[in-house]
């Protein structure tokens, strides 16, 4: 068998590592900062899942591309003509409509970093990755001559020898339970034009097939993702959080939940940990779960004041759709049926990530540690839904 070699760029917890795992590819390395998000892609998939081989040059924790860049440049040019792929997109709030949308944010420089990695390794397939925003300039009124940063990806990566396709791709099309719009953007080194645009055709041509082997539904809702992990199941104390209850499973009621579960054992769901609400802010879910009359819309301006919503905004899932995307913030979103915000664990079944895959660090952190931490909640947000992610990887190696 051919062994597919990957090396995965801005790693996250692990997303699109674990995607590109289940699809059959054998990961060289990868390079995450951040010590929390770190600590969870090691413990699946460095420790539980051996996936990566990992070079005897290159340190085993977390590390900064930019650091890499410097200090690595013969042992990265010595891996040409080894590389299959090379996967992952530079951090995004930056870019993010959702967010502040910063030009001077540090992290957009990341991009630069992440096209002199390519220029050293020159793997034969790249796989880019960013938010919706990535594809808009910044500052378009004051200056109609300022370009989008996808652009200048683009271009640099047609210098070096790419036939690049962007496109956003809403991964609920994919399996996925929510509704997220992502940039993604694949590569073929010294490829003929054209030969990149097969990945966007190959992947929709693969879905049908890819749902009936893996037992999948074509579109599962949030009631579908997470119903077996209601409050009104039981509850018991948090194995890894003090204070803290947790759910325990219900039963399984449709395909996507036994997916999600297999490999799974135990009666309470990791990261499955409820959170602390006071009474007021409990009667306000319970009056919204009564009686506002909109589901999957967020509730802000004037109509937050009107309900009691005291926090920037606020969204009631719709049980019978896909969940709009899941962000890095956890009191964005209102269970369909419980007042309580979701949980850990149920963010990461909207994602797409099974079970098994277990989340360390902080559940939750605030004030300016939000600069420095990356807690369960930001990693499942941040990440890249696994389950599209295999779909890529598969498809990526009917290219190859």
């Amino acid at each position: 068998m051919n062994k597919f070699r990957v090396i995965d760029l801005f790693a996250g917890c692990g997303g699109l590592s674990l995607g590109l795992y289940l699809a059959g590819w054998n990961g060289v390395f990868a390079i995450e900062k951040n010590p929390c998000a770190y600590a969870t892609l090691c413990h699946n998939l460095i420790e539980k899942k051996h996936h990566f081989d990992w070079p005897d040059w290159l340190p085993q924790k977390p590390l900064d591309i930019l650091e890499i860049n410097k200090t690595f440049v013969e042992q990265l040019k010595s891996l040409r003509g080894t590389i299959d792929l090379v996967a992952g997109g530079p951090p995004c709030q930056g870019f993010s409509m959702a967010g502040r949308r910063v030009k001077d944010d540090v992290r957009n420089q990341l991009v630069f970093a992440y096209i002199n990695f390519i220029s050293m390794v020159m793997p034969k397939l790249l796989l880019f990755e960013n938010v919706k925003g990535f594809t808009y300039a910044f500052g378009k009124k004051q200056n109609p001559e300022s370009i989008p940063y996808s652009t200048i990806v683009i271009e640099k990566l047609k210098k070096l020898g790419y036939d690049v396709c962007p496109q956003v791709i809403d991964f609920s099309e994919f399996g996925v339970p929510q509704r997220r719009k992502r940039f993604i953007l694949v590569g073929v080194l010294d490829g003929k034009k054209g030969t990149a645009a097969q990945f966007v055709t190959k992947l929709r041509q693969n879905r049908e097939r890819f749902f009936v082997e893996n037992a999948l539904p074509e579109h599962p809702t949030i009631a579908d993702a997470i119903s077996d992990l209601l409050r009104s199941n039981g509850e018991t104390d948090t194995p890894d959080r003090k204070g803290f209850k947790s759910g325990i499973y219900g039963k399984i009621s449709n395909e996507y939940q036994e997916y999600m579960r297999k490999e799974v054992h135990e009666t309470i769901p990791q990261s499955h940990s409820f959170a602390h609400h006071c009474k007021e802010k409990t009667h306000c879910f319970e009056k919204l779960l009564a009686y506002y009359p909109i589901r999957n819309r967020r509730i802000n301006g004037p109509e937050r004041e009107q309900w009691g919503i005291r926090q920037r905004g606020l969204t009631v899932l719709d049980a019978r759709s896909v969940s709009p995307t899941i962000t890095n913030m956890p009191d964005d979103y209102l269970h369909y049926q419980e007042p309580r915000i979701m949980t850990v664990r149920e963010c990461a079944r909207i994602q797409s990530f099974p079970d098994w895959y277990e989340f360390k660090s902080k559940y939750t952190t605030g004030g300016d540690m939000r600069k420095k931490e990356v807690p369960r909640y930001s990693q499942v947000g941040n990440a890249i839904p696994p389950l599209f992610a295999q779909q890529a990887g598969l498809v990526l190696k009917e290219m190859l």
